[in-house]
This record gives structure tokens, sequence and C-alpha cells, in this order.
């Protein structure tokens, strides 16, 4: 707490702190690596629904049934998708 006759102390502010080069370099690749694993999680779905696609075309045999569709197919994918995405987003 301050004096009575001292003025307060200036609160720096985030913007304000100078980073140095090695802590814009880790910064920089903490964001790539996280880029590079959610895009790698993104292909990974894609992967999925290309075999998926083919399955449905007979490429492999017999058709699977449609209830593998609700049960794992589209709850994968879209978790897939998801986990790429919030991992791409991050700062």
């Amino acid at each position: 707490m301050p004096k009575k006759n001292e003025p307060p102390r200036k609160r720096s502010t985030h913007a304000e702190i100078e980073k140095t080069p090695e802590q814009l370099r880790a910064a920089y690749r903490r964001k790539r690596r996280f880029r590079v694993i959610g895009w790698s999680v993104m292909s990974v779905r894609a992967a999925v629904a290309l075999q998926h696609w083919l399955a449905h075309l007979g490429a492999f045999g017999a058709q699977p049934p449609g209830w593998i569709d609700l049960a794992a197919g589209y709850p994968m994918a879209g978790l897939l998708i998801l986990a790429g995405a919030i991992t791409v987003s991050q700062k």
C-alpha cells in the first residue's frame, strides 16, 4: 500500500513488457508445434473419411452396417476434427 503522499505505483500491462528474442523464438516454436499437431490430427480425420467412403463403395468387400456409422464413424470424425481445430487455434 502506498504511503499518504506517495503516488500509486503504475502497473505494467502485458503489452508494455518487452519480450527478449529468445522468448519470441520460443513462442513461435510453440505455436508452430501446435499448428503441426493440429493439422496432423485433421489429416488423420481426412484419411478416416476416405477409408470410410471407400468401405461404403464396397472396395474392401462387404459394406459395413449403418449402425457402425452412427455408433463409431460420425462421433470419431467429429472428435478428430474438433481436437485438431482446438489444437491449431492454441496460442
